[in-house]
C-alpha cells in the first residue's frame, strides 16, 4: 500500500443519475405549487443536477443525465427551466434558507433551555 492510496477514491468517480432521481423529481413537483426547474452544470465534484424551487422557495436537487435529460423531464412536467449559470438563483430560494436557518435556531435555543 502506497504512502497516499487511503485518500484515493474509490468506484472511480462521481454516481450519475438513476430512475430514483427523476421519480423523487417527479414526486416533489406534484406535491408543490409553482415549481421551476434550474440546471446546475456538471463539476467536478458531481454530475450535473436539476434543482426545483417552489413557489415559497422550497426545493430539492437530484442529479440528471445531463442538459438534454433535465429539457425533456421539465417539458414532460410542464415547468420552465433556467440554467443556473445564466440567471442565477431566485431570491425566495434564499429566503426560504434564511428562515429555515431562524426556526433551527429557535428551536435549539428552546431545547438549551
Amino acid at each position: 500500500m502506497g504512502l497516499f492510496d487511503r485518500f484515493r477514491r474509490r468506484g472511480g468517480g462521481v454516481r450519475g443519475a438513476n430512475s430514483a432521481d427523476a421519480e423523487h423529481l417527479i414526486s416533489w413537483t406534484e406535491q408543490h405549487r409553482g415549481v421551476e426547474g434550474y440546471l446546475e452544470p456538471r463539476t467536478t465534484v458531481t454530475e450535473t443536477t436539476l434543482m426545483l424551487i417552489a413557489h415559497d422557495g422550497e426545493w430539492t436537487r437530484r442529479r440528471v443525465d445531463g442538459p438534454a435529460a433535465a429539457h425533456r423531464l421539465t417539458r414532460k412536467l410542464g415547468i420552465p427551466l433556467y440554467e443556473v449559470a445564466k440567471v442565477g438563483y431566485p431570491q425566495r430560494m434564499r429566503d426560504y434558507q434564511a428562515r429555515q436557518r431562524i426556526l433551527r435556531d429557535r428551536e435549539r435555543r428552546a431545547a438549551d433551555g
